[in-house]
């Protein structure tokens, strides 16, 4: 009888997303690739078995959208989408664009509009890229800004804004990995969270200097040609949408506040806020996915009684909007759905994150270059699975079963695994914020990967420096001044590469 092959923690469970990646690179087209990367995994899991396979795929499909988490995710995604076209539908939209007309004068305004959007909605990565594109996609269309440079622009100020935003899902999740009084932990992090804090500094030069590398240089000169897509896009128009002309700015920003408060007061009443539990301790035990769906549910009660008594929008308008906007989201749900299942293949049955654990447990490695070892790990780790808090629930361990509770050793290896999920979460393909940041911009998703990560790796050069300064001294002021010379450096490096290669060219 023949033997079989166990592939279960084993670097052979990295595989899958690797193809996966690897495929929407090559191709340009995600969902395939994303179902190889899935096929793939579940030939691993069965031994290459072909019947066993098909279970495999969709028994973990199956499971991945029964996670009462993911289904939150879902139905906030169908909110959402309602929200956008019933503002869209009631002329909101279209007001609140013309007034940014007015207002906002250059293409640098848009994107530091935009910028600045992303900041002040630090609550979840999630709302921030849906609501955020939602809002600022017609002003940066009308200054021929390319979609890639707005789902980067939202990507940079989800993700890294969260991770070092005291009050937002996020912090919630990073204190309940971490032993003892973990958001006190998580606020010592924030100083040397390199990469969220490098990221702000390079989105901030990115717009101030007009500065285009890679791909996102094609898609800019695109958008000046009157093409902000490029030639792709995964969210079709579909027909054209009869606004109405009694809209005001106030009918797009009201719903938009009430969002963002219902949705903190949703975290807030899940974490049991409203029974009598701290506001610290109900946002670490709050359910955000079921937050944001109860503060979305509520966003459309409020939109029909904001709209309809003032018949800017009637009551058969209001009903075809439901399926408008849950065909609007399609695509992102469609991807989601696969990104998870892949994630589930790869992190819980082929238990990538054990082999990872158990490789960084068996290495001796000096105390003072951990940190780096950490980031890059969690780089590594996070870009594979597409997960920034499954890397953390598998390292932040390591870092607390090495390093004494209370010395600032800890909290340097904590911020660095921190900063090296989020930095592999902002450059996979398969994360979920990334692939949200396609959909708030209704940007093509493979387009918004590759555009983006020539500057997240700019800024992970920088990080490496500064956590081998960090490991070395504990110094939280010269690691950052360190770290911030690094990126400007590798900055002008890059530039000059670029003009010496047109001159070439």
């Amino acid at each position: 009888m023949e033997e079989k092959m166990d592939f279960v923690q084993t670097g052979w469970a990295l595989l899958p997303p690797v193809i996966a990646i690897l495929i929407a690179l090559k191709t340009k087209e995600v969902y395939l690739s994303l179902f190889f990367g899935i096929v793939s995994g579940a030939l691993l899991l069965s031994n290459f078995h072909i019947i066993d396979t098909v279970n495999v795929m969709f028994d973990t499909m199956i499971g991945s959208l029964s996670d009462t988490w993911n289904i939150g995710i879902l139905i906030f995604l169908i909110f959402l989408g309602i929200i956008v076209t019933l503002m869209t539908k009631a002329g909101g939209s279209r007001a609140y664009g013309l007034w940014a007309k007015e207002k906002i004068k250059s293409r640098q305004g848009s994107l530091f509009s935009t910028f600045l959007l992303g900041i002040l909605i630090f609550v979840d990565d999630y709302f921030n890229c849906l609501t955020v594109g939602s809002v600022m996609r017609e002003v940066t269309d009308e200054f021929s800004v390319s979609r890639a440079k707005l789902a980067y622009i939202i990507d940079s100020t989800a993700a890294p804004i969260c991770i070092i935003a005291p009050i937002s899902s996020w912090a919630a999740a990073v204190s309940g990995y971490t032993s003892g009084d973990g958001f006190s932990l998580f606020l010592q992090t924030i100083p040397f969270n390199l990469y969220a804090l490098l990221t702000i500094v390079m989105v901030t030069y990115v717009i101030k200097k007009d500065f285009h590398i890679g791909t996102m240089k094609h898609h800019e000169i695109a958008a000046q040609n009157g093409d902000v897509h490029n030639g792709v896009n995964d969210y079709e128009e579909g027909e054209e949408m009869e606004v109405s002309d009694q809209g005001r700015v106030y009918d797009l920003l009201l719903p938009v506040f009430f969002l963002i408060i219902s949705c903190i007061v949703g975290m807030l009443y899940t974490g049991g806020f409203f029974e009598g539990v701290s506001f610290i301790t109900a946002f670490t035990n709050c359910d955000a996915s079921r937050g944001l769906v109860l503060g979305s549910f509520f966003t459309l009660v409020f939109i029909f009684i904001l709209y309809l008594p003032r018949k800017i929008i009637s009551y058969e308008d209001f009903a075809k909007c439901i399926p408008m906007g849950f065909k609007t989201m399609v695509p992102a749900m469609i991807i989601l759905t696969l990104a998870w299942t892949l994630g589930d293949l790869v992190s819980d049955k082929l238990q990538a994150g054990v082999f990872v654990y158990n490789l960084m447990q068996g290495a001796s490695i000096s105390t003072a270059i951990l940190p780096v070892c950490l980031f890059l790990v969690g780089t590594g780790l996070a870009f594979a699975t597409g997960t920034s808090w499954g890397t953390f629930g598998i390292l932040i361990p390591i870092a607390t079963s090495i390093f004494p509770e209370g010395s600032q050793m800890l909290v340097i290896a904590i911020a660095s695994i921190l900063a090296g999920a989020v930095c592999g979460d902002h450059i996979s393909p398969i994360s979920d914020t990334t692939i949200m940041a396609s959909a708030g911009a209704q940007c093509n998703h493979v387009n918004h990967v590759t555009s983006q990560i020539p500057y997240a790796m700019l800024v992970a050069g920088a990080c490496v420096v500064g956590y081998l300064v960090a490991g070395f001294t504990t110094n939280v002021v010269l690691t950052f001044v360190i770290a911030i010379i690094a990126l400007f450096i590798f900055i002008f490096i890059t530039k000059y590469f670029y003009n010496f290669k047109a001159k070439k060219d």
